[in-house]
């Protein structure tokens, strides 16, 4: 890699929404209910190949986390990144089916290479976090819809904030040609109960598997914000692909399957895209597979850019989040005015508050949730986020939308709508190195959340 330039920050768009990503891969091993149709099995993390860059560079430390942790900061650092406020991804395959002494000790080495420090246990590490240099803002786990339920009270104790879903496409018909392994029934529950708890869910998408076409996944795609047992905060969506290894090779070559074309593909995309909500954020549009390991399937890098110039020229309004966060050339007008979209969702009401400027530009954002239990009404912030390029702890820019009172402005807003819902209590679910910044706010931490009562 090339040595940045003074104050230049090499592949900006890597820290562009405020936080810098570091993505911590599991060591291989099999998921418990077999393999989906798709998935190649090629010795390393289910569903990923041997020469995908996060593979290569945890197999070179034999998957430590301790380690890669280490090493994604290091190389952050080395492209001019801010590297205090990091959201760790947990990839590889179903951690929670990982044994349990596994998970703690994975997650413990995680936070002391954040804290430059080894500790005797979890609740340690989590403590040096709340003040160390690289502070755990957000913590994500990649799970199954059937393999969640059961683990809601580990994960919070692991500091988790996001959960993402192995949704693929919610019918039953599709789920039973892949072999998935879990109905849709399951996806709604893990959905309700991942809600209730505050964490912010996301899909993994799969448009074009073996029992769908077109106008299938399109319906199905509706379906996703129409029908409340879903509406999920973010989406990925991978195009499936024929992939070295997997079952769904031999059905490619005695042409029993075909995948999408790239035009049917971009088409499909562009319908999909417009009827993304304002609530909900596109990750990621398609998987980067080795070019390899990969038998059939568009081998288009950069898809989502060819789409959302399209959707540009066509002066289509996105409500998409991504579409519309602040970025490089955006972020001077800041004049902002706040927007609320209520919707109900896994039998409970959502707010979905935003700062956004006269051009629709969003600088902040805040979800909550009014869930009904027991007669009493659970007031929970799933998510207080700030976009604009990252900047580090107590750092000042004029011209970034970061550090200048959104956050608050949003907490202030979410703490009316929980007094007039006529809530007790106000919940946040925290990343470990935020809980300081909402005990300012006059939160105390109780049992993994940040709470406040409400008078």
């Amino acid at each position: 890699m090339l040595t940045p330039k003074k104050n230049e920050i090499r592949k900006p768009t890597k820290t562009i929404s405020g936080i810098t990503p570091v993505a911590v891969m599991l060591p291989p091993r099999p998921c418990e209910h077999g393999t989906c149709i798709y998935c190649p099995s090629l010795d390393v993390p289910q569903s990923y190949t041997p020469k995908s860059p996060v593979v290569m560079r945890a197999s070179e430390v034999g998957y430590d986390s301790y380690k890669q942790v280490k090493a994604r900061i290091k190389a952050f650092e080395a492209m001019n990144h801010p590297t205090e406020k990091i959201e760790l991804i947990i990839m590889g395959g179903t951690f929670l089916q990982y044994p349990k002494k596994f998970q703690y000790d994975f997650i413990k080495k995680c936070y002391d290479a954040l804290n430059e420090k080894n500790s005797k246990n979890l609740i340690q590490a989590q403590k040096l976090n709340e003040k160390a240099k690289h502070r755990c803002v957000a913590l994500c786990v990649e799970t199954r819809p059937d393999e969640c339920i059961q683990y809601i009270k580990q994960m919070r104790e692991f500091g988790v904030t996001r959960v993402e879903l192995g949704v693929q496409m919610p019918d039953d018909e599709i789920y039973k040609k892949i072999k998935r392994g879990h109905s849709v029934k399951d996806v709604a529950d893990a959905t309700r109960e991942l809600k209730n708890a505050g964490f912010k869910v996301g899909y993994h998408i799969m448009p074009g598997l073996p029992g769908s076409n077109e106008k299938k996944d399109l319906q199905l795609f509706k379906k996703l914000f129409s029908d409340e047992r879903f509406k999920p905060d973010q989406l990925k969506i991978y195009p499936c692909q024929v992939i070295k290894g997997a079952e769904l090779e031999k059905d490619y070559w005695k042409k029993k399957y075909s995948p999408y074309t790239k035009e049917q593909i971009e088409n499909l995309l562009l319908k999909m895209m417009k009827i993304v909500p304002r609530y909900c954020r596109v990750m990621r549009v398609k998987r980067q597979i080795p070019p390899e390991y990969l038998i059939a399937g568009t081998t288009k890098i950069d898809l989502r850019k060819d789409v959302e110039e399209k959707l540009r020229k066509g002066k289509n309004k996105i409500k998409e989040i991504r579409f519309r966060e602040v970025g490089f050339d955006k972020e001077k007008d800041s004049n902002v005015k706040l927007k609320i979209t209520k919707y109900r969702a896994s039998e409970g009401n959502e707010y979905f508050l935003e700062l956004v400027n006269k051009d629709d530009i969003l600088f902040g954002l805040l979800r909550l949730r009014i869930a009904d239990k027991e007669k009493n009404k659970i007031a929970i912030v799933r998510e207080l986020h700030v976009y604009g390029k990252s900047l580090n702890l107590h750092e000042e820019n004029f011209n970034a939308a970061q550090h200048h009172g959104f956050g608050k402005m949003l907490m202030n807003e979410a703490e009316k709508i929980a007094k007039k819902e006529k809530a007790k209590k106000i919940l946040v679910i925290s990343g470990i190195g935020v809980r300081n910044y909402y005990s300012n706010l006059g939160y105390k931490l109780e049992d993994s959340y940040m709470i406040k009562e409400l008078k």
